[in-house]
């Protein structure tokens, strides 16, 4: 493999903050074909390059923008780029996906990864405009929102399509659940936000017209023709066009795995009402979140008028809406619509931010909160008028914000009293919505995640068990869903180390998960790949490629101090729910979480007692 990398930019950027040097690297193909990029590629460069112990909030942190080979905006799910980093939130490692344009266009600028290093004296905002790196002042950016930073920047350079990565106020503050927004799509988990604010740079963009040349152009062209083709009548394709995430409200809310008051439970009953809610007021249009999309799962909503009057946007997503209607028991559809944009505008995870508001309430309705933090709040469960409030007040760090602005672990740890029982996280990470008591495979996924408590990273695992979707990888040894009962738990731990391989890829690629549930699968990514490459890549590699990221992201962890006792889950999520469909279905609780984990570590090759892996399973995966 000599030459240059077909399907790939060829080159990596490095920008020193300091000093305001950029200098530009070739990538190898080699590491390349090893890792294939995205939070697979960043996992090496972190592990390499960063010491342990290192500040997340410190100028020694690297914030690393990394596309993958199918980050192109003819791929279906192209519109991806992955933001690695030690996270502020857990310590640990740190990484968010986000939609959009962004990713490709970088591809276009000339590069597949910048590694941003240092810290600016004063803040600024980076463009990188076909290969050349400029820096500007961005004084006048603070303290506003993402929309009025993304205007001023599209205005200052006279591009109202430029693609922009910004933070909000919320960024600037060092709050560590703040996001990374490309307009109304977020890189919302583990505080990327509050990396790019400790280093004063508000924003970043980038255009160009560099072109990624494939090795096999026609046959890439035919190989999308059919992949397209043949998904496009996809029933989970069709309902994600149709109806987007937050169309699984009403079933999820059936299936079991809607946490709802702080996890108390995991259904509310409520689900079914608040779509129609939504359906009727607050629904405009689906669209894709590319150029290029054809699920367009996305959705552009609005509060017309009321006391929660909101713009068009694009926003409730299922995560979103849940975590400000079902944790917090709001049954009112619109001020969830207004509270999600509030956190878009002001670079807030919307799943974290929701979280600590329901461990909040949990606080206020068990007394542990002074009259002092609370001045004059009324955290009543269900009080919707109170929750702009403490949206703003969480991303501002005023009052009680303040503290909540620092994630759950650490604001049970400020209030004690015991506030750490219903503190819901794993490594640190607010737990998100879909609930483990629906299906047992899920809870694997959340103890052993390398973020911490993530569905999505590096996969659903409910929607293996109770869901019955396989993602085309009963050939790779997953065993058939439909034979599986979702709350039985021997063997899910050997299964789940299988299906994290597999569904972490798109965030080694650069792809977007959902077009996996619609019908793309690890053989389709292997073919994309090789006519982009031409290298003869198949689907066993980059399951092995799966394999390889999960593993150097664990050793990056077990450098920071993580052993198998933080491989766990929250006591809160390990009871019999307290109300809703399944508070006398005793099946739902997990009852041997140490067994299904000792499956896991076997599986994956990993020591039970330090959960490092072993020697030989690095060997096995080169590293």
């Amino acid at each position: 493999m000599t030459g240059p990398i077909k399907g790939y930019a060829g080159y990596q950027l490095r920008v020193e903050l300091g000093t305001r040097v950029s200098r530009v690297e070739p990538i190898d193909a080699h590491t390349q074909r090893k890792f294939l990029g995205g939070a697979s590629y960043a996992a090496k460069v972190l592990y390499e390059e960063m010491p342990a112990g290192v500040d997340p909030l410190g100028p020694a942190n690297k914030m690393i923008l990394a596309t993958g080979p199918l980050s192109m905006s003819n791929i279906p799910g192209g519109g991806s780029i992955m933001l690695c980093f030690k996270s502020p939130l857990t310590g640990v490692w740190g990484e968010s996906r986000v939609g959009g344009d962004f990713g490709p266009d970088l591809k276009k600028a000339g590069f597949d990864y910048v590694i941003v290093e240092g810290r600016s004296e004063t803040p600024v905002w980076m463009m990188i405009d076909d290969g050349v790196v400029e820096f500007f002042p961005a004084e006048h950016l603070l303290g506003k929102t993402v929309a009025e930073k993304s205007a001023l920047i599209r205005e200052q350079v006279g591009d109202k399509k430029l693609s922009i990565l910004c933070i909000g106020p919320a960024g600037e503050n060092l709050v560590k659940i703040s996001a990374v927004m490309s307009d109304d799509r977020a890189a919302g988990r583990t505080g990327g936000g509050a990396v790019l604010g400790a280093k004063n740079l508000i924003a970043v963009a980038a255009r160009g017209k560099h072109k990624v040349e494939a090795a096999e152009p026609e046959r890439l062209k035919t190989i999308l023709r059919g992949a397209f083709a043949e998904i496009k009548d996809n029933p989970m394709f069709v309902g994600m066009k149709q109806y987007g995430t937050i169309g699984d409200l009403a079933g999820n809310d059936d299936g079991g795995d809607w946490p709802s008051q702080n996890w108390k439970s995991n259904s509310w009953g409520k689900g079914p009402e608040l779509f129609d809610a939504y359906a009727k007021n607050n629904f405009i249009k689906g669209f894709g979140c590319y150029h290029g999309c054809t699920m367009a799962c996305a959705r552009w909503v609005h509060v017309a008028d009321g006391s929660y009057k909101t713009p068009e946007h694009g926003g409730a997503e299922y995560e979103s809406i849940s975590c400000f209607t079902a944790y917090l028991l709001n049954e009112n559809m619109d001020a969830a619509v207004h509270c999600t944009w509030l956190c878009n505008e002001y670079g807030l995870d919307t799943i974290s931010t929701g979280a600590v508001i329901a461990f909040a309430m949990e606080c206020y309705e068990k007394g542990l909160l002074a009259p002092e933090q609370l001045q004059g709040l009324d955290l009543t469960w269900g009080n919707a008028e109170v929750l702009p409030d403490l949206v703003k007040a969480i991303a501002l760090r005023q009052g009680l914000g303040d503290i909540l602005a620092e994630g759950v672990r650490r604001a049970a740890a400020i209030i004690g009293n015991g506030a750490e029982k219903f503190a819901v996280h794993v490594k640190g990470l607010e737990g998100p919505a879909h609930d483990p008591r629906s299906g047992k495979a899920l809870g694997i996924t959340y103890a052993t995640a390398n973020r911490g408590m993530c569905h999505i990273q590096p996969l659903e695992g409910m929607a293996w068990d109770r869901g019955k979707l396989d993602w085309g990888l009963g050939k790779y040894g997953v065993p058939d869903p439909n034979t599986v009962e979702r709350w039985d738990e021997q063997g899910k731990g050997a299964v789940v180390q299988l299906l994290q391989n597999g569904l972490v890829l798109p965030d080694i690629i650069g792809t977007c998960k959902f077009y996996m549930y619609g019908g793309i699968t690890i053989d389709h990514w292997a073919d994309f790949i090789s006519a982009l490459t031409g290298w003869d890549m198949d689907g066993a590699e980059i399951l092995k490629a799966g394999e390889r990221a999960i593993n150097i992201q664990r050793l990056f962890n077990v450098r920071e101090g993580i052993t198998a006792r933080d491989d766990f889950l929250p006591e809160r999520v390990l009871t019999q729910p307290a109300f809703g469909k399944y508070a006398d279905e005793p099946a739902v609780v997990t009852r041997d979480l140490e067994g299904m984990l000792a499956e896991y570590y076997a599986a994956r090759g990993w020591d039970p007692v330090t959960g490092a892996p072993k020697e030989e399973k690095l060997a096995e995966l080169g590293l």
